[in-house]
C-alpha cells in the first residue's frame, strides 16, 4: 500500500529542462534558445566611454563574437559585462538568447531576459565551415490578401 504522503510530493510541477539547441537550427526571427557554444573570437566594435558632463550614461561596449559548437558558427553580439565572460576558447551557455537581423544577417544576442554562463569546456569540436552569420537573407514583405 503506497503512502499518500509520498504520492502527494511527485505532484509538484518539474522544472522544465531547458532545451539545447544547435546552432545550425537557429533561425532569423527565433528567440528562447539556450545553446552550449565555444567563443572563437571577439572583436570590439564599440567602446563609448562616458562623457565627464553626464552621470548617467554607461559606457557602451559592444564586441562581435564568433562563436560555435560542433555544427556552425555564428556570431554573438556580446554588451558591456557580457565581453567580459565571451572570452576567447571559453566554453559558455547561452540561456534566452535572441536572433537579431543585422544587415541581412543573422546575430545572436542575449537581452536584460537572457543569461551568459561560463561552463567548463564542452568537448566538441566547433564546425567552423558552418558561419550563419554569412548567409544573408533577403527581407521580404508578405502582402496579406
Amino acid at each position: 500500500m503506497a503512502s499518500n504522503q509520498q504520492q502527494g510530493s511527485a505532484e509538484k510541477p518539474a522544472k522544465r529542462k531547458p532545451v539545447f539547441t544547435k546552432v545550425d537550427q537557429l533561425k532569423p526571427g527565433t528567440n528562447g534558445h539556450t545553446l552550449v557554444a565555444k567563443v572563437l573570437s571577439s572583436n570590439t566594435v564599440l567602446n563609448k566611454g562616458r562623457p565627464s558632463s553626464s552621470q548617467n550614461l554607461r559606457p557602451t561596449l559592444i564586441a562581435e563574437c564568433l562563436i560555435g559548437d560542433e555544427t556552425g558558427t555564428i556570431l554573438f553580439t556580446a554588451r558591456n559585462d557580457q565581453v567580459e565572460l565571451m572570452k576567447p576558447d571559453t566554453t559558455v551557455i547561452l540561456r534566452n538568447a535572441k536572433i537579431d537581423m543585422f544587415k541581412g544577417s543573422m546575430r545572436l544576442a542575449v537581452d536584460k531576459w537572457g543569461r551568459i554562463e561560463v561552463t567548463e569546456p564542452a568537448k566538441f569540436a566547433v564546425k567552423e565551415d558552418n558561419n550563419l552569420s554569412l548567409v544573408e537573407y533577403e527581407l521580404v514583405n508578405v502582402v496579406e490578401e
